[in-house]
């Protein structure tokens, strides 16, 4: 397992994992299975969620991280990006700015994003790997985060340290517990009003456990083992690309994983994914559907706007999502969001 400052040997292209998905058997396309549902065209319903991976730069290089960030990334978005950003959104009612990275914080100009999007009266979420709030540079973040109201949405693989190390490096478990314990006692989790949430995926080939369920054990044993509190639990489907689809090749378990994700496709989860209500911004101000296409390099419809200094909601909202076979993942079982399930 690398350790959390090492980096893997560099990944395939996004277009040699796209023919690597591309060659698999499959029962049927996602487009197939999208007409079967009546979901063809497959567009947005509104535009509700303004997502930005601001770099990928991050203090961690978790194994199953889709975006392939770590220490030597050095992808970062740039001020006047964001000031691009700033000003699209201002010109929408679109309530939620959800900002991810790598680790976000990591970029120079995040603490003063944050505030300019408050002034602008949005909701802000910050996806959040927990360990950065344990580095001296970010120490003052929890604090940072209450002042601005901002939802907190943190990695978390398991309640117990074996699972979390197992994925996201040694001695990351015992730096997170540390880093909630931070966030409780500034409010978060504990019915002041700051929103908690903690994010699992499967430590294994196999789709997510019932949420509902799940939420309940990790709240009781969190408390109980630590005396940590958290509002909401979501559970998500490990995507098939990056840095999860390397380790799907290395241990024979990709054409399983695909067949159990094309076999699990659920019409009501495809209703509900998140690229039906949210937009995407690259580091580099590149628009996608989601983040996932963010990484495969698949950008938004060639006939809509495809940079944030061209931002057209109207336009965007009427758009043809772009899928590929990956898409299964946010379709199977309960379905997978950055908002956790989507049934």
């Amino acid at each position: 397992m690398p350790s959390l400052l090492s980096r893997r040997v560099p990944l395939a292209s996004s277009s040699e994992q796209l023919k690597t998905l591309e060659g698999l058997p499959v029962a049927r396309e996602f487009h197939e299975a999208l007409k079967d549902s009546a979901l063809v065209p497959f567009r947005p319903t509104r535009i509700e969620v303004f997502q930005l991976n601001v770099g990928k730069l991050c203090n961690q290089t978790c194994r199953h991280c889709h975006v392939d960030a770590g220490p030597d990334r050095r992808e970062q978005m740039s001020r006047e990006t964001m000031q691009l950003c700033l000003d699209a959104i201002a010109k929408t009612d679109i309530a939620t700015v959800d900002i991810t990275g790598g680790a976000p914080e990591l970029n120079p100009h995040f603490e003063w994003f944050v505030a300019e999007v408050k002034k602008l009266g949005r909701h802000v979420i910050d996806r959040c790997n927990l360990t950065i709030l344990e580095t001296p540079s970010h120490a003052h973040l929890p604090a940072f985060f209450a002042e601005h109201g901002v939802e907190v949405v943190c990695s978390l693989p398991h309640f117990r340290a074996t699972n979390t190390d197992a994925q996201r490096g040694e001695g990351v478990f015992d730096k997170s517990i540390s880093a909630l314990k931070k966030l409780n006692a500034v409010g978060y989790g504990v019915g002041a009003g700051l929103r908690l949430v903690l994010v699992t995926n499967p430590v294994g080939a196999f789709l997510p456990a019932a949420q509902a369920s799940l939420e309940k054990e990790w709240k009781r044993e969190l408390d109980r083992l630590h005396g940590i509190k958290f509002d909401s639990l979501f559970c998500l489907t490990n995507m098939p690309i990056s840095r999860y689809l390397e380790w799907l090749m290395e241990t024979g378990n990709l054409e399983g994983y695909m067949e159990r994700l094309v076999n699990g496709y659920n019409p009501a989860a495809a209703a509900n994914v998140m690229c039906r209500n949210t937009i995407s911004v690259g580091w580099d101000g590149k628009l996608y559907d989601c983040d996932f296409n963010q990484m495969l390099d698949m950008e938004v419809d060639a006939t809509v706007p495809r940079h944030i200094r061209d931002f057209d909601k109207a336009a965007l909202e009427a758009r043809t999502i772009v899928t590929h076979r990956h898409c299964f993942g946010c379709t199977a079982g309960a379905g997978s969001s950055c908002g956790g399930t989507t049934t």
